[in-house]
């Protein structure tokens, strides 16, 4: 064969490759956000949200999101997972001894921080359903919890559980209390 052979096939591959598009590529319904962003910077009114996405939406957990924001944890729980969160609402953190929420979400304390809520998420996939008294879930710190059935309700550590949603990425049981891993 010779070159003249080729040159239709060459064409036909730098035309269809169109060139290094990858990166700006937009998928359908999102909004675009810069690579440096991170998966929780991504606006998508069309596929289900994930566990960031429904902390953000609820009124009820603006103090969550604000420590998953100072932690710099936000795209960890955005992450595919899937991943178990016990989710205190803002009813939780006011229960912690005044000025400690103030203090935690200080720059100095990050590390803290991300302990904390590393505390209160369970790798895998655990629905209400799941729930068994006396399960015993292994924390991504490390740190074993056990649930408890008391009742009609689950509890977790002592916190209640008084809800739960499913999310993208795994599951989100909102409690009454804040997770306090060991020290």
């Amino acid at each position: 064969m010779n070159l003249f052979t080729y040159i239709p096939l060459i064409l036909f591959l730098c035309v269809s490759c169109g060139g290094n598009r990858g990166a700006e590529q937009q998928v359908a319904g999102a909004e675009r956000t810069p690579l440096k962003g991170g998966q929780a910077s991504v606006k998508d009114d069309l596929s289900a949200r994930n566990i960031v996405q429904i902390a953000a939406a609820s009124k009820d957990h603006t103090t969550l999101v604000a420590a998953v924001q100072a932690a710099g944890m936000a795209d960890v729980l955005a992450n595919p997972g899937p991943l178990t969160v016990f989710a205190p609402n803002n009813a939780a953190f006011e229960k912690l001894p005044e000025g400690t929420v103030d203090n935690l979400l200080k720059p100095e304390n990050k590390k803290t921080l991300m302990r904390i809520i590393t505390h209160h998420a369970t790798p895998g996939t655990y629905k209400e359903s799941d729930l068994k008294d006396g399960l015993v879930l292994g924390q991504a710190t490390g740190v074993n919890i056990k649930i408890e059935k008391k009742e009609d309700a689950y509890y977790v550590e002592g916190a209640k559980i008084l809800g739960t949603v499913e999310a993208s990425n795994g599951i989100v049981h909102v409690v009454d209390a804040v997770l306090l891993p060991p020290e």
